[in-house]
């Protein structure tokens, strides 16, 4: 949806190609599929996503196929919904920018608890990535408060980077649920991303919070 009156950051390794693909498919779309239809697509494909993770326990070959498929309509939804807006020239700034976060919130929620449920991922490892991701969005949503830009990518990984890994680990569940790296003993494969992101997650938050708050002390100190 459209995203407030603040500047957008988005510097991801795939952005530039990606909004090039959104307008396209955007002004193509039929006009009864309006944003508010996408956005509930984003935040349903999202939670099917956590299912098909606990599907695959049973079955992983077909929960595989199924989590990719949950990803590939989370990034249609997700991402289209406001280039729609924008496209047709009916954004709703402030409603937009609420409603599509609170879908990242309760879809991300909803993903993880389904991977905690598989047995792919330990529910310790699963908060963690959780807490790691709700305290990078706090702060995102603070610096658009505060600063008027808001960010939507770390050192060029940002939504759509982070759909392709998790799509990419689906897949390598078939046949490698567990991974030994550099010979140091066994670990879950989604132990292992998990515990890597979330690091990444909270390295992002130290390095943008520490940025924002020298930029407002100083905006602020020399007025």
């Amino acid at each position: 949806m459209a995203s407030g009156v603040h500047v957008r950051n988005h510097t991801s390794v795939l952005a530039a190609a990606e909004k090039r693909a959104l307008i396209w498919i955007a002004e193509r779309l039929p006009r009864r599929v309006n944003s508010d239809h996408l956005s509930a697509l984003g935040l349903t494909a999202m939670g099917g996503a956590g299912l098909a993770f606990w599907y695959a326990r049973h079955n992983p070959a077909a929960g595989a196929a199924l989590v990719v498929l949950a990803l590939a309509l989370n990034w249609f939804g997700d991402s289209l919904d406001g280039t729609v807006a924008r496209v047709r020239n009916q954004q709703r700034p402030r409603y937009g920018y609420y409603v599509d976060h609170v879908i990242d919130l309760a879809g991300t929620a909803m993903l993880f608890a389904g991977l905690a449920a598989s047995g792919f991922m330990t529910p310790m490892i699963a908060t963690l990535v959780v807490a790691a991701f709700f305290l990078v969005s706090a702060e995102a949503y603070l610096a658009t408060h505060a600063r008027g830009v808001f960010t939507m990518a770390f050192m060029g990984v940002g939504p759509t980077e982070l759909r392709i890994l998790l799509a990419a680990g689906a897949v390598f569940l078939i046949n490698s649920p567990v991974v030994n790296p550099f010979g140091l003993g066994e670990v879950r494969l989604f132990d292992l991303g998990g515990a890597i992101g979330a690091a990444g997650m909270v390295t992002a938050f130290l390095i943008t919070s520490s940025a924002n708050i020298r930029a407002l002390y100083i905006e602020e100190t020399r007025r």
